[in-house]
């Protein structure tokens, strides 16, 4: 099983849609049916043509019982740099209230940042 999930960790998500639902053994037309679609966006999303939408994300996986992460994200775009990650890891030992600090600031951080990014874009 490792193997299996380390290979499609690595592809884009045609590629992810279609190994998903040839190891459940499904046709393109019996998912289609289980997603309530047309059997031609299912050929789409497996050719990359097209992508799905949140709705569709989501009946796939339930289809397909992974997270919804697991079918559009690459893992390294949903983990932090390695200087983050020992950060991360040197906060953790940290005692409670100290963390909560840590954390405090660090969403303010990042709503401050937010609402920069959003306001210049509103120019």
């Amino acid at each position: 099983m490792d193997t299996f999930i380390t290979k499609l960790i690595s592809m884009s998500i045609a590629q992810r849609l279609v190994t998903l639902r040839k190891q459940k053994g499904l046709t393109q037309h019996a998912l289609a049916d289980a997603l309530g679609l047309h059997i031609t966006q299912v050929k789409r999303y497996e050719a990359g043509t097209s992508q799905p939408s949140l709705e569709a994300l989501k009946k796939l996986a339930k289809t397909f019982r992974v997270t919804t992460d697991s079918l559009i994200f690459e893992p390294q775009e949903l983990e932090p740099d390695e200087d983050l990650r020992m950060q991360f890891k040197a906060v953790s030992d940290m005692p409670a209230d100290e963390q909560r600090v840590v954390k405090q600031l660090l969403e303010g951080m990042i709503i401050k940042y937010e609402a920069e990014r959003w306001s210049s874009k509103a120019r």
